[in-house]
């Protein structure tokens, strides 16, 4: 059991060099695509696609860990959120996220993990709701993590800065 410390910063999800994994807002086929998953890949190199075709396809909720090939970090993890007002229930499954990608961190004895803002892109999820979700899961599972000991959100922009601020109470 950790003292999990969870922090925010605006930034790139895939410039985050002290973190041991990154997590990506993937699509279904874990392939380049738009948004984090397209920045991870191009940061990443075509290693990744690569090896990201052996762990597709995964569902909404479902996490997938790989290897970070040309990242700063340890590892890449893989959620799929769901699509906002399609795939339901869209609370249960974006938390899903959170916490299968946490316990994914945790088993591989990883000490910390940064997340986006999972499906409030193009998959459309309210980012004040989704960041509610996120928050509550992190601070929920800390306390059972026995690895993980920091947390970083990792806000695209300053819209999405202020919400995951407002989540935390700060």
């Amino acid at each position: 059991m950790t003292d999990v410390s969870i922090e925010c910063v605006q930034g790139d999800i895939a410039n985050q060099p002290d973190i041991d994994a990154i997590v990506n807002a993937a699509n279904a086929r874990l392939m380049p695509g738009s948004g984090v998953a397209g920045a991870i890949h191009s940061a990443a190199g075509p290693g990744l696609a690569e090896e990201c075709r052996k762990l597709a396809p995964i569902e909404p909720g479902q996490a997938v860990i790989s290897g970070a090939h040309d990242l700063p970090n340890r590892h890449v993890i893989h959620c799929l959120g769901p699509v906002y007002g399609e795939d339901e229930p869209s609370d249960q499954l974006l938390a899903d996220c959170y916490r299968n990608a946490l316990s994914l961190a945790d088993a591989e004895g990883l000490e910390s993990i940064a997340f986006p803002a999972i499906s409030t892109g193009v998959f459309g999820y309210p980012l004040e709701e989704a960041t509610r979700v996120a928050v509550s899961v992190i601070r929920e599972a800390g306390p059972g993590l026995a690895h993980v000991q920091r947390v970083r959100l990792v806000a695209f922009s300053e819209k999405d800065l202020e919400a995951f601020r407002s989540a935390l109470g700060q």
